[in-house]
């Protein structure tokens, strides 16, 4: 029986955009056992996907917390100890799906014999047995991890991203829905990430959200976690009552939740964009600094990315912070692209 692991510890979008390679592995491995290692904020998105065997947390928020207070020995022995839990499970193969020397060492940590993963600049590619390139030019959705899957030379299928969610978050976004007054068909709006470089102008968003309501007779509903409660208040204050801030006030499977009720999402480079995609809402992404995908996959969701020169900088901006590429879209674009997703006309702004 094969026993596969994949490490796709974070962040939240990319454990969706990888979740297509459950699937693929399940199919040509139908009796193996297949587990996800993945960060305790990531785990609940992957809890109920029935081909998973086992979903492993990695404690890193200890570890992390064990370095600050140079309790180095303590450090050790937790490693140690998540080590053999890892080993116990007697993995054939780790598939690293970060391309960083963290998912490298989780790798190696895992004793499995078969280690693959990204070609990149970090440190630490002599723990992986085998390292495969990237091909940057594939805007697919989530094209890094399906090139990973056919490196181990299976057939990936439909390709599908997936997250199941239980009734427990559908009944907590519809109380919360409920407890707001939102009745009516709404617009779920994701403006917030923790990299500022994704982020749209705040101004935007107000305009946006009055000409929702305005054109389409959409509530706007802002989600967001707690560290964008601040953002969110004053998103809304801007924006009048009629705006729902939602940041901080569901956990992350009831925010997924609230996506998949949607009738629009509009959102930046961040989770719940993704997971739109993955519940087919339609979906306007909006992309500058980074460009995860182009082709979302579905013709319910459009992607709206305008490059530069220096496009797609990620983590290294060269235009002191003022980021001309999320700028360039307009929210009349927006709403462009938006009114076919809802029966209103064509589009000409995909792209």
């Amino acid at each position: 029986m094969r026993r596969i692991l994949i490490i796709r510890p974070s962040a939240l979008g990319d454990v969706v955009m990888a979740s297509p390679m459950i699937g693929a592995i399940r199919r040509a491995y139908p009796q193996g056992y297949l587990a996800w290692l993945v960060e305790p904020a990531a785990a609940e998105l992957l809890r109920r996907h029935s081909g998973l065997d086992e979903v492993i947390e990695w404690p890193r928020g200890k570890w992390e917390e064990l370095l600050r207070r140079a309790r180095v020995l303590a450090l050790g022995r937790d490693i140690c100890r998540f080590a053999r839990v890892l080993r116990s499970r007697s993995f054939h193969l780790a598939l690293e799906g970060t391309g960083l020397l963290k998912g490298r060492a989780l790798a190696y940590l895992s004793g499995a014999p078969e280690r693959i993963g990204f070609r990149s600049r970090e440190p630490g590619g002599f723990l992986m047995t085998r390292l495969i390139s990237r091909d940057p030019a594939d805007g697919r959705i989530g094209s890094e991890y399906l090139q990973l899957v056919e490196s181990l030379g299976l057939s990936p299928g439909p390709f599908r991203m997936e997250v199941a969610l239980g009734a427990a978050a559908r009944d907590g976004a519809r109380r919360v829905l409920l407890a707001e007054g939102v009745t009516r068909p709404y617009a779920a709006l994701c403006p917030f990430t923790t990299r500022d470089q994704k982020h749209w102008p705040e101004e935007r968003w107000v305009t946006l959200a009055a000409a929702l309501e305005r054109e389409f007779d959409l509530t706007p509903v802002v989600l967001g976690g707690p560290g964008d409660r601040r953002e969110g208040q004053r998103l809304r204050e801007a924006a009048g009552s009629r705006v729902i801030d939602l940041t901080g006030r569901t956990a992350l499977e009831e925010s997924a939740a609230v996506v998949e009720g949607a009738s629009l999402v509009i959102g930046v480079d961040t989770g719940l964009t993704h997971m739109s995609v993955a519940f087919a809402r339609p979906t306007v992404a909006l992309f500058g600094a980074t460009r995860p995908y182009l082709d979302a996959g579905t013709p319910k969701a459009r992607v709206l990315y305008h490059p530069y020169p220096c496009s797609p900088c990620r983590r290294r901006p060269t235009c002191d912070r003022r980021y001309p590429c999320m700028a360039a879209i307009e929210t009349d674009e927006v709403l462009q692209a938006a009114r076919p997703l809802l029966g209103g006309g064509s589009t000409s702004s995909e792209r």
